[in-house]
Order: structure tokens, then C-alpha cells, then sequence
């Protein structure tokens, strides 16, 4: 079931936030009840207004964003912009009193067509909004390829980054995709999109859920 772009809601009786304060729940476990994120701002050559959506799994155990024209391009009648796009995305995630969230790992995925002697790149970058410490890593396509890509950024559990309890901080996720024309020939166009068979790219990002302790 679909639920993006509203407000998270969760709840938990004092007796469990007790029992739980300060404990780390293991990533990927079934998150609490009603979580939902709000997009605030979407920027960014590869995210024209309208493209972009958000839902949160039924579990609560991560959220999807869903791109539908995010593409880069070089060779050919291509123009010079075109090599790379890029996305940065301001979220709101709503998280009920008690608890706070980290990303423990995030699914990227998409389409590439390269020449022989091009390549692409994903680079994607996450952080809370006012806070130094970010993640950011990148993967590699080479040509010749002509295929579906995936790949996982996977954080170390106990290397999670969590928001801060308490403190109300937007969450940020910046992505690019880029072909660099490289040997290939350059009358030959080469691409690369962060979309899925069906035309949407479905990134996917994992929570790691972790209980506040009572004041």
C-alpha cells in the first residue's frame, strides 16, 4: 500500500519505550506503526517538477522513491548538459514520539546502454539537514553494456547515522547519474537512466530504527 507524502504517525505505550530506551532495533526489522515522509523540495536536472514520488513500505521498514525521467547522455546529437543529471531531494520524516531513525542501507537501480569505451557512474549522498557527517558513495558501469544495473549501499551497523532524538531535522538525499563518452565513439550514444523495466526507478531506502530514552 502506497503512502507518500503526508506526515509519519507512530505510537508505543510508556511500559515498551521503558523497556527499549536507548536500544538499537535491528535494520531492516518491522518499524513502528504509521510512518510516512513529506517531500519538501525536489531540485535538480534529472527530477523536472511532477517526476518524483515517495512511499513508505507497509512495514515501515523503508521508503521508495520513484523516479520517471531521470536520464543522462553523451555521443551523438546529444547535448553537452546531458552527460550528467542530477536530483537533491529535501524529506520530512515524521517519526513518533520515542523513537528516531537512521538509513542502513539504500537499493539503487536503473537501465544503461554504453558503448564500448564509455562508462557511467551513480553516485548517490545522504545526511540530516545541519548535520556534518554524510555518506556518500558511487558504482561504476562499463561499456559495452546494454543491460539493467543494481547496486546496494550498505552501512556497518553500528556505523549508522541516527537524527539526533528530539531534534527536528529534514533528511537530504542527493543522487547523480553520469556517461562520460571516454574511447567510445562519439557518434554513438551512449546512456544511462535510474529507472526499472516497467519506466520507474524504485530507489529504496532501508530504516534502522532506534528507541529514545525517557527524560
Amino acid at each position: 500500500m502506497r503512502r507518500g507524502m503526508s506526515v509519519f504517525a507512530m505510537a508505543l505505550t510508556a511500559t515498551a519505550i521503558s523497556a527499549l530506551a536507548s536500544a538499537p532495533v535491528s535494520a531492516g526489522s518491522e518499524g513502528p506503526d504509521g510512518v510516512t515522509v513529506e517531500i519538501v523540495t525536489v531540485n535538480g536536472s534529472g527530477c523536472p517538477k511532477g517526476t518524483v514520488a515517495v512511499a513508505v513500505s507497509e512495514d515501515d521498514t523503508a521508503f521508495t522513491v520513484t523516479y520517471s525521467d531521470y536520464l543522462a547522455r553523451t555521443g551523438g546529437t546529444s547535448d553537452p548538459t546531458d552527460f550528467r543529471k542530477n536530483c537533491q531531494i529535501n524529506l520530512i520524516v515524521h517519526v513518533p514520539q520515542g523513537f528516531t531513525y537512521g538509513i542502513a542501507a539504500a537499493d539503487y537501480r536503473g537501465f544503461a546502454s554504453l558503448q564500448s569505451g564509455a562508462n557511467g557512474v551513480e553516485k548517490a549522498n545522504y545526511y540530516f539537514q545541519g548535520d556534518p557527517t554524510t555518506t556518500a558513495i558511487s558504482h561504476q558501469v562499463k561499456g559495452p553494456h546494454g543491460d539493467n544495473w543494481q547496486f546496494r549501499d550498505e552501512v556497518p551497523f553500528g556505523q549508522i547515522v541516527y537524527k539526533k532524538c528530539g531534534e527536528h531535522r529534514n533528511f537530504n538525499v542527493n543522487t547523480e547519474i553520469r556517461v562520460n563518452l571516454g574511447s567510445s565513439d562519439p557518434s554513438k550514444v551512449s546512456f544511462m537512466t535510474m529507472d526499472s523495466v516497467d519506466g520507474s526507478l524504485k530507489t529504496v531506502y532501508h530504516f534502522a530504527w532506534k528507541v529514545c530514552p525517557r527524560k
